[in-house]
């Protein structure tokens, strides 16, 4: 993503080599931008930010748990709790999205 290649010259981290092209440099899943003389013109990208949230919907909800799990339970393991609707996993894990 293009907010992943907002990298300060100064904390650019090469990724390729002398003479790269745009269209090698993107390629390889780097960043390119000549703007700014004497560091990498190809650098590699920031980390993507993610975060992990209790899914909302009921049939994403994939199993954590055991039947008769408290909610202490279930949150010790790292997984979110919710007691309803009946049929489905009441301890579940967590998903990680994109931020």
């Amino acid at each position: 993503a293009n907010c992943q290649c907002k990298v300060a010259p100064k904390e650019r981290s090469n990724c390729g080599h002398p003479g790269i092209t745009a269209q090698e440099c993107r390629k390889a899943g780097c960043c390119f931008s000549a703007s700014v003389p004497g560091v990498p013109w190809c650098f590699a990208p920031k980390q993507r930010r993610v975060r992990k949230v209790c899914p909302t919907d009921v049939r994403a909800r994939v199993n954590c748990g055991f039947p008769g799990i408290t909610a202490e339970q279930c949150e010790k393991r790292g997984c979110c709790f919710l007691s309803r609707p009946a049929g489905v996993p009441w301890c579940f894990y967590r998903r990680t999205v994109a931020e």
